[in-house]
């Protein structure tokens, strides 16, 4: 192999990150365009191994640029059928991550790839060594695959042209879950496509939640598990329903327990406060606690800015991924937007006060009509006053629960002045966090190792002042 091609394919170059300073190339990404999409096809219509470049090569590319980048590759087999492509599209990534110098994240049209300067060196100069190995891998891994051909398009008037393409193709896959429930179906299924980046993580695709990179809905899945049963898609037995709100099920938190190794045994899939899915790091989208509103804001990986809690999305998912369980922040796919079961039991679109521009007007159809000109977005507020001023003139539905909280509340007493021995975090002002929120959620500290962890079970706090101070 090392003679075919001008760099090492391995396993072992999974999880590899390039960084800026020792990057040749960015292709994609959030600064640029591109997708990557798989299209079954009849043996006639594929050339096996041929590849076809649009636009320029990397040898023709400056170094520290950005250029955009699409993928396309044709497949055939006679077992090769429309429900597989997903599947295949998605092991793009790992197969990609496999090359020692590229690194591949994201997936549909949110791909994002580097080259890094050590590869150019060692004679990655072309795409199509890389294509024709993601070619090979296919064939060897995937059985049913027969005849593979690959297309790259570099050009950006081409990538334009082909992208709309692409979306309407994404969108009439996930549609074909819409009239399918949970309840409705006796299997799940699992995927650890994104094991190398997050471990522990614990991906459950059923009809009402889509996988959290977006690309691989239940019928997906169950092809996937069909023709390749020992691959990373696979059955999870849904068991006996324990909480149908939350969505508790006996084989999903049994499915936890095994591929966490240990590190999770309870997951609601439905649910965003209480032993919530765990969050890759590939995810679509990640939903934020506003306590000072005790409402969920929603960002997504196009949007820039920042959200009204004053963090970026880059932010909140180094926060949230990795495979973590982590209270107050949730990664999901936008698909799941249009579950009917969308953290249903956490009051689901009631629930919900802040989202990007971009992403509402993205499933402006599927939210609630009641609810549409309620959630705010960055036109409309900045911060956190800004929120509360918005979802007060609009009388959002969340302002019930404030209702409900100031009934409720007990008479405060002063708290004293805390320390706590972590320097370069700063707390919140007026912190009020719902009562059932349990699990252990994670403070990072702002430099060197350690943290605090704050532990919260069945509590209702309201906090007038924290300070922290670094000890001496």
């Amino acid at each position: 192999m090392a003679d075919e091609f001008p760099f090492e394919i391995s396993p072992m170059f999974e999880g590899e990150r390039i960084r800026k300073d020792g990057m040749f190339v960015e292709l994609a990404g959030p600064k640029s365009k591109g997708f990557e999409l798989v299209r079954a096809a009849e043996m006639d219509d594929v050339e096996d191994g041929r590849f076809t470049l649009i636009g320029p090569d990397l040898s023709d590319m400056e170094e520290g640029s950005r250029y955009p980048l699409a993928m396309v590759y044709k497949i055939a087999g006679e077992l090769v059928e429309a429900d597989l492509e997903s599947i295949v599209e998605r092991r793009n990534h790992e197969f990609q991550n496999y090359i020692q110098g590229f690194m591949h994240l994201n997936q549909r049209d949110d791909v994002w790839m580097r080259v890094s300067k050590d590869a150019i060196a060692k004679g990655m100069t072309s795409f199509e060594p890389v294509a024709k190995a993601i070619m090979m891998l296919f064939k060897n891994e995937l059985p049913f695959i027969e005849k593979v051909e690959a297309i790259y398009i570099t050009d950006m008037d081409e990538i334009e042209k082909e992208i709309e393409n692409a979306k309407d193709v994404y969108k009439a896959r996930d549609e074909r879950t819409r009239d399918l429930h949970d309840e409705d179906v006796d299997t799940f299924y699992g995927c650890t496509l994104c094991a190398s980046f997050a471990p522990t993580n614990v991906c459950v695709v059923t009809p009402d939640r889509i996988s959290l990179c977006g690309a691989i809905n239940w019928f997906d899945g169950r092809a996937a598990a069909k023709v390749d049963p020992e691959g990373p898609q696979f059955a999870i037995p849904k068991g006996d329903v324990i909480d149908a709100e939350s969505g508790e099920y006996t084989g999903v938190n049994e499915a936890a327990k095994r591929l966490s190794s240990g590190e999770y045994d309870r997951i609601k899939l439905h649910s965003f406060f209480e032993y919530p899915h765990t969050s890759c790091g590939c995810f679509e989208v990640v939903g934020f606690y506003i306590p000072e509103v005790d409402g969920i804001g929603w960002v997504d990986r196009d949007f820039a800015g920042t959200a009204p809690n004053g963090l970026q999305f880059s932010t909140m998912a180094g926060q949230t991924g990795g495979g973590k369980q982590v209270v107050g922040f949730l990664g999901v796919g936008v698909n799941y937007f249009r579950s009917p079961k969308f953290i249903q039991s956490d009051g689901g679109w009631d629930r919900v006060v802040w989202m990007p521009k971009m992403l509402k007007d993205k499933v402006l159809n599927d939210m609630p009509k009641n609810i549409r000109d309620m959630v705010a977005t960055e036109e409309d507020a900045t911060d956190v006053e800004t929120l509360r001023t918005f979802l007060k003139d609009k009388n959002h539905p969340i302002l019930e629960r404030w209702v409900e909280e100031e009934e409720e509340a007990p008479e405060e007493e002063e708290a004293p002045e805390a320390a706590a021995p972590q320097g370069g975090f700063a707390a919140p002002q007026m912190m009020q966090m719902p009562s059932n929120f349990m699990p252990s959620m994670p403070m990072m500290s702002g430099g060197g190792s350690g943290g605090v962890k704050i532990i919260l079970k069945n509590a209702k706090v309201s906090i007038e002042k924290v300070i922290i101070k670094k000890q001496d």
